[in-house]
This record gives C-alpha cells, sequence and structure tokens, in this order.
C-alpha cells in the first residue's frame, strides 16, 4: 500500500519519543514477553520494543516502509501485512512470558482492527493501542451516557478496558485533525459475566444499540423480529425496565436478558 493509500486509512506517524516511551511503560514487556506491533511506520516504537522485548514481531502494510524497518532494526521481524485480516490466533505464547500487543492504528481501520484482535484474545494478554480519542472512550465508557454502547459492552465483557494516555496533534507527522487516546486492555481469564450463549448476547446487544433513540423493548423486538409484548414481558422477568434506554443497562443486565429472550 503506497502513501496515497495510508492517507486514505488515517495513519499519521508518531514522532513523539516521550509517548513512545510512555506507551511501552504501560505494558512494560520484558525479556520473557513476545511483543506484536501493529503499523510501525517510521518505527518510533520499534526500537523502544526491540530494547525491552524478548522478541519483536511488526505487521507494516506499507512495503517501503517494510524495507527501511527491517535494516534499522534488523533484531525485529517485520511482515507486510494487512493488521485487518492477519491472523492473530496463530501467535505462539512465549515459555513463561506474555503475548503483549502495541500499535498506532489507523484511525479509518481502528475499529476492525480492535474487533479482531479481541476475536483472537486468547492468544494475548495484554494490550496498548493508539486510537482517536472519540474510539478510544467509547471502549473504554461506563454505561449511562452517550459513549457506552455495543463497542464498550462487546469489548469489556473480554478485556479490563481503560483510557491510559491522550496524545496531541503535535506528537503525530502529519498533525491529525483529531484528538488521540491510548487505550490499555488487559485481556480476561473469562467474560466478565457467565453467559449461556455468547452469539446470542453479542445479536441482543447489537439490537438493543442499533436503533438507540427507542426504548429497550422496541429496539430488540425490531432488531431481533420478536413480539413487541414477549420482549416486554421477558425484560420484566429479567429484573429490567423494558422502558429504560440501552445505555443504561449493565453488562450483567443484558447477559440476564439475553439469557431469558
Amino acid at each position: 500500500m503506497r502513501a496515497t493509500k495510508r492517507r486514505a486509512l488515517g495513519q499519521h506517524f508518531l514522532r513523539d519519543a516521550g509517548v513512545a516511551c510512555a506507551i511501552v511503560d504501560l505494558l512494560a514487556p520484558t525479556t520473557h514477553d513476545l511483543v506484536l506491533e501493529i503499523g510501525p511506520g517510521a518505527g518510533a516504537l520499534t526500537g523502544e520494543l526491540a530494547r525491552r522485548a524478548g522478541r519483536v514481531v511488526a505487521l507494516e502494510i506499507d512495503r517501503g516502509l517494510v524495507e527501511g524497518l527491517r535494516a534499522r532494526v534488523p533484531s525485529v521481524e517485520v511482515i507486510e501485512a494487512d493488521a485487518r485480516v492477519w491472523d492473530y490466533g496463530a501467535l505462539a505464547r512465549p515459555r513463561d512470558g506474555r503475548v503483549l500487543v502495541v500499535g498506532n492504528l489507523p484511525y479509518s481501520v481502528g475499529k476492525p482492527i480492535l474487533a479482531a484482535l479481541i476475536a483472537a484474545r486468547t492468544a494475548i494478554d495484554e494490550m496498548a493501542l493508539m486510537l482517536q480519542r472519540e474510539v478510544a472512550e467509547r471502549v473504554a465508557a461506563a454505561p449511562g451516557g452517550k459513549t457506552y454502547g455495543s463497542l464498550s459492552i462487546l469489548s469489556q465483557l473480554y478485556c479490563d478496558a481503560r483510557v491510559a494516555l491522550r496524545v496531541p496533534p503535535s506528537a503525530f507527522r502529519p498533525p491529525p485533525q483529531v484528538e488521540s487516546a491510548v487505550l490499555h486492555l488487559r485481556v480476561r481469564p473469562a467474560p466478565c459475566v457467565p453467559l449461556a450463549d455468547e452469539r446470542r448476547f453479542h445479536a441482543v446487544v447489537r439490537s438493543a444499540f442499533a436503533q438507540r433513540r427507542k426504548t429497550l423493548a422496541n429496539a430488540l423486538a425490531a432488531g431481533l423480529g420478536l413480539p413487541l409484548e414477549v420482549v416486554r414481558a421477558t425484560a420484566r422477568t429479567a429484573g429490567v425496565d423494558p422502558g429504560r434506554r440501552a445505555e443504561t443497562l449493565t453488562i450483567l443486565e443484558f447477559a440476564e436478558l439475553a439469557r431469558r429472550l
């Protein structure tokens, strides 16, 4: 992918060494750990990772950048690959070590890459991901606000998530038009609530937020193709007022609702 296509993805190169060190410090890699870097670009994070981790693998989509990175940081395994479709599940956990993921994700494809990483969560221990600040805040949002939605729930179900750093446009080349933030994710050993059927849970959550201006019952009836009265009655048996809005429900309440529907 050449520079014009990279710009279309919304990629901005990190140039602030202090920010790079702060991101690596979040994960604190050791010589026992494997680190996967997504989108190394000009290598602001790569050198620091190579100094501290046992093994570093970097995924870069731009062939020209791949060649430069291999020359500058020969100890890093640089792979020309699209991070949206790369097989993260193939990562082999080192003996007595962790699998860590770090990256400055292109704004336009940050969410699909995040979804792919969460889908491969059993192969990953911890992540530090640079995203558009709005997206990072949505992932880490608590119930009750406008930023809380299906992205929040389907991330927090499997990961402990927090916005660890806010990064100004001046830290990048070229400076983006929006603020960025680093999302720190620790993968949970199991979902934070017990689920009878994970697919059903996902379907209920997505349906509830697909028409978030509607009441919970109306949104679920429309999204799941169920009679409105059935949804209302089921919500009441789950201890949830069917007149509430989706953004007010906790993950536990969604799990109970999905179990009964």
